[in-house]
């Protein structure tokens, strides 16, 4: 567990790293933007994927008993939630959850209600489904984001809206949604009718005090119509393995959901992605504490650092994800300036605030899940950059 460990990730075939051949970035510039860790997973992941590479066969694999027990161990131990083998669904990625879940449980035309700024992926998969997205607005105050809850309300009521993509804790923005934003949502949700997939990829990075909810279980009715999705690969750095869990006790989505993708063919997963899985659900606690500790060591000395040195940049409060989310409005650029003007003055590669939606232009979301030495690199640049600016 060592996150200081130097891990050259250039000409890897890294998104993160060597994705300016493919995005038209500047090659010069430091990555600090899509949602990937530069630090060495598990021990206990990687020495058991390298005894299955030496193995030598790597035939058709099923998920075993011990894959299952790992999940619902780790969700009991770490998020104090029981689940049964049956509500488990594997599939590949949470983004493809979420597509099936719209295909599955929703009709064209039907609306379905977003939180923006939010995670880009949820529109583009309402539109590509021909569903339409309804927008509830974060609002902002400050540095702290709240819900609101009257608007989030009257959408559901207006526009025909019968699934709710809940994001949480809530990419970019940073909040941990408490127990009783989360009850007041789903409260209306049920009284409305309203399906709830709940994405819960980044469960595992909770900053105290605050405190992760698994939103359906605060409440022993929400089973009647949440779906839960998660995964390892934000946790454990996985993302190339392709491997979430989906998780639902109502019999009636979790069959029709596995009917959309055996109409699509995807069935049968990975026997690394399962091995990985496991590993990380059995063994991963040490690996998580540790990590945890190490990024917000990472998030305060950026806190700091910009409250004395770049006092023209606010950032917004972080209490979950390794994501944060910063206001260069100050800087009085068009939202094509500020990302030119970062990606060849500053020579950083953050993601564009623009692409979460409403409520994104003037921002920039930035990934804190790099070695300390590198986030002062960065942030000297920043500073160096508008200086000059």
């Amino acid at each position: 567990m060592n996150f200081d460990q130097k891990l050259e990730r250039k000409h890897t075939n890294s998104i993160k790293w060597d994705g300016h051949k493919i995005f038209n970035a500047n090659p010069e510039a430091l990555p600090l933007w899509v949602a990937d860790m530069d630090f060495k997973s598990d021990e206990h992941i990687v020495s058991a994927l390298s005894q299955l590479a030496e193995f030598g066969v790597y035939g058709y694999s099923f998920e075993p008993d011990s894959y299952f027990e790992a999940v619902m161990g780790w969700m009991q131990r770490r998020h104090n939630w029981t689940i049964e083998r049956n509500w488990i669904f594997s599939t590949p990625g949470v983004v493809s959850a979420v597509n099936a879940c719209i295909l599955a449980l929703s009709n064209e035309g039907d609306g379905v209600l977003i939180q923006e700024p939010v995670y880009h992926p949820f529109k583009n998969s309402i539109k590509y489904n021909k569903r339409i997205p309804v927008i509830n607005p974060l609002k902002l105050a400050g540095t702290h984001y709240s819900i609101d809850f009257s608007d989030f309300e009257q959408k559901i009521m207006n526009e025909k809206v019968k699934l709710f993509i809940l994001c949480s804790p809530h990419n970019p923005v940073g909040r941990v949604w408490t127990q009783d934003e989360l009850t007041r949502m789903l409260d209306i949700c049920e009284k409305h009718q309203v399906i709830v997939v709940s994405d819960e990829i980044h469960m595992d990075f909770v900053y105290e005090p605050n405190h992760h909810s698994v939103a359906v279980s605060l409440n022993e009715g929400y089973k009647d119509f949440v779906i839960t999705l998660v995964a390892p690969s934000k946790s454990f750095n996985l993302a190339t393995f392709k491997l979430s869990q989906l998780i639902t006790s109502n019999e009636h989505f979790m069959e029709k959901i596995k009917h959309e993708y055996e109409r699509l063919g995807l069935h049968g997963q990975n026997q690394f992605s399962i091995v990985a899985s496991e590993m990380a659900y059995t063994h991963g606690d040490a690996y998580m504490d540790a990590l945890v500790e190490t990024l917000m060591t990472n998030i305060e000395w950026v806190k700091a650092f910009v409250a004395t040195e770049l006092p023209q940049i606010k950032v917004m409060d972080i209490e979950g994800t390794y994501l944060m989310w910063m206001d260069f409005r100050a800087l009085n650029m068009s939202q094509k300036n500020l990302v030119d003007f970062l990606m060849n003055q500053a020579k950083l590669w953050l993601n564009d605030g623009s692409m979460f939606g409403e409520g994104g232009e003037g921002f920039m979301r930035v990934n804190v899940a790099t070695k300390l030495d590198t986030l002062k690199q960065a942030f000297d640049q920043l500073k160096a950059a508008i200086n000059n600016y």
